[in-house]
């Protein structure tokens, strides 16, 4: 049986391959969703894929997540500075969270180095574009089958 595991995007995401490609890279969105549905296939993993810009959409799909899943990949982008309201969704979720960034967030503005996320997070993975999507499925699937 399929293990679930929920990706969940944050705010500008849904701009990836135009917004800042020397930042973020020129896949799109749907590159990395196709990524992580081919991944999830590999490793027998179901995937529900969402992306928002809304804090409270994303803070009721993590809790969602915590009632159907049995983990959670999210890239907050820039609500990973602000929301405590996600750190405070993802601790009640109580599933497994791997935290990730396309960018290297602590080779950047100050202001990125601290996460709201990532003291509730099993783990980071940033710097490594797209990649880093599968590098946290992969960490998932050995997690929730040890």
């Amino acid at each position: 049986m399929s293990a679930s595991i929920y990706v969940l995007n944050g705010p500008n995401l849904n701009r990836l391959g135009t917004r800042e490609p020397s930042t973020y890279g020129t896949a799109t969105l749907g590159d990395i969703e196709s990524l992580c549905r081919d991944v999830g296939e590999d490793l027998d993993l179901e995937i529900e894929f969402r992306q928002s810009n809304h804090e409270g959409m994303l803070v009721d799909w993590i809790q969602e997540a915590g009632d159907l899943a049995q983990g959670l990949v999210i890239n907050p982008a820039a609500f990973t500075h602000t929301s405590v309201a996600l750190h405070d969704a993802i601790r009640a979720a109580e599933i497994p969270t791997v935290e990730v960034h396309l960018s290297n967030v602590f080779a950047r503005e100050a202001f990125r180095h601290h996460s709201y996320v990532s003291p509730v997070a099993l783990g980071v993975i940033c710097g490594f574009g797209p990649t880093g999507y599968r590098l946290a499925l992969e960490a998932l699937s050995t997690v929730i089958r040890p």
